[in-house]
């Protein structure tokens, strides 16, 4: 059985948000996630970064615009959060979007808004 790519990483991360998760229940607006997640991450001691500037390129050349992720941890693993009753296929593609734009390799999106976590986990195929 082949093992997942950044597994050990993608566990702590979804560990940190299912303990977010598990204190706040839905509900609340995607900001209010965004801050606890912060809190939970420093105390996980998972590396990161918030409101992360992601460069976009066309043609190998950089565009001028640019997306922001919620988070950037481990400097490998853009980390993407909603809080809404389900997730849409646009919000599937946007972390998809995210993956084709940058180097990095996967991305989750993470739903804080049903009654149960639920998340997606996304792979960079294009850098393969």
């Amino acid at each position: 059985m082949s093992k997942l790519l950044f597994e050990e990483e993608t566990f702590k991360i979804i560990g940190a948000c299912m303990i977010v998760h598990k204190h706040l229940g839905n509900g609340f607006l995607e900001s209010v996630y965004q801050e606890a997640l912060e809190k939970e991450l420093v105390k996980s001691e998972i590396p990161f970064e918030r409101q992360k500037k992601l460069s976009v390129y066309y043609d190998g050349n950089k565009l001028n615009k640019y997306f922001i992720a919620d988070f950037v941890c481990y400097d490998k693993v853009i980390l993407e959060i909603k809080s809404v009753s389900f997730l849409a296929q646009n919000l599937k593609q946007q972390v998809i979007n995210y993956l084709k734009s940058t180097e990095l390799e996967v991305g989750l999106l993470i739903n804080f808004g049903e009654k149960s976590l639920t998340w997606k986990r996304f792979i960079n195929t294009t850098s393969a």
